[in-house]
């Protein structure tokens, strides 16, 4: 559907978990902290604000982490009143409840299959996030889970911007959240574990997007939820309106199942895609939010993709990473709050870590503090094991 065909669609309530910070304003001004050194866990985090202790211990960290950032974001958007069957929920994770099914797995061996808890199947699923919040909030549209790895909350957002514009829903919580790296069973998470052996993960502890020393990402965990409002639904209620989506595009690189595409040009064809679905040229983007994970292969196949679109210097890119780490499915969530935050407070926060930026990567990134920019188009980009792509554009909401 063209831009001026589909009804206009608006973010009204953020909600954000992330190591930085809990709540939008804490999160946007933890992006100007430190480098992200070794797994990023989101301390702060007590389950009793949101659940009762029988609650807490039978739903999975992840899912947790869904339900609180989108009552968050509901917070946020005050005084909303809509018809159930017209509001959805569409959210993102990428390896769901993983750190129970371990749990469970070191409890059928060390105590016998009689202990393993009746309620595995609905802790450990991956939609688990996404019904819990339909059924806090009583919501009966759309109620759905995207798995793209890296890319799955990006995905969702772009979905849930889709059924909002097309007139399914007037609103749809979406993003996404992730807690694979448990501390709980005291051996380490088999998710870190597994990451570790596919060298995946900085030997040094360090987030350095697209610096020369980069070796890896640090992994993190967290979540972000946005709340998606037709423009006119969000008016008429007088509504603070952070931005507005402009377009969303989603290709995939058929390549390798964890290799970018040489030269990036399955993200080169989602970049172009999502600014042709905004209605706008590569001139038009103001900032780029990049995926940005501190990778050698992904840095340079992001910033070779970005070249070929935007030419250079291109416009100003950032990597929240460097603070965040990686949260994996719930990584697109968080970049597009902070892009959305970007958007209505004209600032874009800093890449932490990159102080020796790889001489073949030739991008204007963002360094040491937040740079004031006129706000205009910004586009999130998301890329995901098995040759995902995602990209979601933002912007300033037009009269």
């Amino acid at each position: 559907m063209s831009p001026g065909a589909r009804r206009r669609v608006v973010l009204t309530g953020l909600g954000v978990l992330a190591s930085c910070g809990i709540g939008k304003d804490a999160f946007f001004a933890g992006l100007s902290g430190p480098e992200a050194q070794g797994p990023q866990w989101v301390d702060a985090f007590d389950p009793s604000a949101w659940f009762d202790p029988k609650e807490a211990r039978q739903t999975d960290r992840f899912a947790q982490f869904s339900v609180a950032c989108a009552q968050l974001a509901l917070d946020d958007a005050g005084g909303l009143t809509v018809d159930p069957g017209r509001a959805g929920v569409i959210y993102g994770t990428g390896i769901g409840g993983l750190a129970t099914l371990q749990e469970q797995i070191i409890v059928m061996a060390t105590k016998g299959p009689r202990r393993v808890s009746p309620r595995l199947v609905p802790m450990m699923m991956g939609n688990a996030g996404a019904a819990m919040i339909s059924i806090r909030f009583g919501w009966r549209g759309p109620c759905e889970t995207v798995v793209t790895a890296c890319a799955s909350a990006t995905h969702a957002i772009g979905n849930a911007f889709r059924v909002v514009g097309d007139g399914r829903c007037d609103v749809v919580m979406t993003g996404g959240a992730e807690a694979a790296a448990s501390r709980s069973d005291g051996i380490g998470s088999i998710g870190m574990v597994a990451f570790t052996n596919m060298t995946a993960l900085s030997t040094s502890g360090h987030s350095r997007p697209f610096d020369r020393r980069r070796d890896g990402f640090v992994i993190a965990e967290g979540g972000g939820a946005l709340l998606l409002e037709e423009l006119e639904h969000a008016r008429a209620r007088k509504a603070h309106i952070y931005a507005e989506v402009l377009g969303a595009a989603s290709t995939a690189d058929a390549y390798h199942i964890t290799a970018p595409a040489p030269g990036g040009e399955g993200a080169v064809a989602c970049m172009e895609l999502a600014l042709a679905d905004a209605g706008i040229t590569p001139a038009d983007v103001a900032h780029i939010n990049a995926h940005g994970t501190s990778t050698p292969l992904n840095d340079l196949a992001e910033a070779e993709a970005i070249e070929k679109v935007f030419g250079l210097p291109g416009p100003p890119v950032t990597s929240i990473k460097g603070v965040t780490g990686h949260s994996l499915g719930g990584a697109g969530a968080l970049e597009a709050v902070a892009s959305i935050l970007s958007v209505d407070r004209g600032l874009i926060p800093p890449t932490a870590g990159l102080e020796e930026q790889d001489p073949e990567i030739r991008l204007d990134i963002v360094t040491g503090a937040a740079r004031p920019f006129v706000p205009g188009p910004v586009l999130s980009n998301s890329f995901g094991f098995g040759g995902h792509n995602g990209c979601l554009v933002f912007g300033p909401v037009a009269p």
